[in-house]
């Protein structure tokens, strides 16, 4: 949900002794003394129009204590000033107040007094209220789960340029939420929000390019967005980037930029990051070929349950390399990655009890290891791998070579 905005904005009513002149005055300074932090002088002169009726200086003392701003934070008082410029109907007053309902501060957390005052401002189209009434409706928030609603409020708020609602429609029509899946409709909304700036909305694009899903593949448009989302820091993006120099799509291949690239994500503890790192080296690509530094680039991701990293850690000790070898740490990090169902795990699992290495031979256990395998469809070269050795197994009797 998006945070509580400043809708510092001008009244044009309110009757009272002041004149209009001397209320132009009041709104005019009490705004410059905002911008420029001098919120005692910004309180003292929005009060003074509060008082008088004005709803717009009414939501703006709401918004100091809300807060804290020349005022102790007070979420209570925030609330009374709110309700206030809301009773006359002051839309940015009454999606104010959804916000405090819906994060719970002042008052008890409500999310249906929240879709309450959400309605109101939407219904005068504010456009951050129609976002907001559509993540309720696509959470199950104070109304029953409803993506075609979810997808309505979000398509208001979206013509008005709402970059946050055309994002999760993008999200909607590639999850097929509400509607049916059109990864087409995805890329379009997606760019309507990324030629805003909008950082998630450029990294999903990348990923459309480079699956082709909705557009037609193409990785150097997938490498253009990446590109732009990296630049905000998107780890998923800078990661990629890296993915696409190691590969050459998109342009030539390039180690020294993939490993940049993995180490900005990985420097933001995105695991799959940690884990190419920890890859490039182990080969030494794009750096001078360091085991040390390897393990401990696995060593994180694994420590986040990075089944990969889990398995080139295990295989690091199976070897020896950068540690002394040990079949029993081999064994245990192989064991953590074929809990989530990495294949060669399981399979390096089936070798190490079928040779008895740092274990006692167990052929049932190598045998059981090896059924996984088989059974699995995600990496034909181990399934492969694992049938032909039960096939040996099986002809030599006993389950023994």
């Amino acid at each position: 949900m998006k945070t509580l905005y400043l809708a510092l904005l001008l009244a044009t009513t309110a009757a009272h002794a002041l004149s209009d002149s001397e209320k132009e005055t009041l709104r005019t300074t009490a705004l410059q003394a905002y911008e420029q932090q001098d919120y005692a002088t910004a309180l003292e002169k929005w009060q003074t129009l509060a008082t008088a009726g004005d709803a717009a200086a009414q939501n703006n003392l709401g918004i100091l204590y809300n807060q804290g701003q020349g005022v102790a934070q007070n979420y209570a008082q925030a609330r009374a000033w709110y309700e206030k410029a809301a009773a006359q109907d002051d839309a940015n007053a009454q999606y104010n107040l959804g916000i405090l309902y819906a994060k719970g501060q002042g008052v008890a957390q409500d999310y249906g007094q929240a879709r309450a005052w959400y309605e109101k401002a939407a219904a005068q189209d504010d456009a951050n209220a129609q976002y907001n009434l559509g993540i309720l409706y696509a959470e199950g928030q104070g109304v029953a789960q409803d993506y075609a609603q979810a997808r309505a409020w979000y398509e208001k708020a979206a013509a008005q340029d709402d970059a946050n609602a055309q994002y999760n429609l993008g999200i909607l029509y590639a999850g097929g939420q509400g509607v049916a899946q059109d990864y087409a409709q995805a890329a379009a909304w997606w760019e309507k929000a990324a030629a805003q700036g909008h950082a998630q909305a450029q990294y999903n694009l990348g990923v459309l390019y480079a699956e082709g899903q909705g557009v037609a593949q193409d990785y150097g448009q997938a490498r253009s967005w990446y590109e732009k989302a990296a630049a905000q820091d998107v780890a998923q993006a800078q990661n990629n980037l890296g993915v696409l120099y190691a590969e050459g799509r998109g342009g030539a291949r390039d180690y020294g930029q993939a490993r940049a690239w993995h180490e900005k994500a990985a420097t933001q503890g995105l695991s799959v990051a940690q884990s190419n790192l920890g890859v490039l080296y182990a080969e030494g690509r794009g750096v001078v070929q360091d085991y040390g530094q390897a393990r401990a680039w696995f060593e994180k991701a694994a420590a986040q349950d990075d089944a990969q990293a889990q398995f080139n850690l295990g295989s690091l000790y199976n070897a020896g390399l950068g540690v002394a070898q040990d079949y029993a740490q081999a064994r245990a990090w192989w064991e953590k990655a074929a809990a989530q169902d990495h294949a060669k795990a399981q399979y390096n699992l089936g070798v190490l009890y079928e040779n008895g290495q740092g274990i006692t031979r167990d052929y049932d256990k190598a045998r059981a290891w090896y059924e996984k395998v088989a059974a699995q469809t995600d990496d034909q070269e181990a399934q492969q791998a694992a049938q032909q050795v039960l096939q040996d197994l099986d002809k030599t009797g006993n389950n023994k070579p």
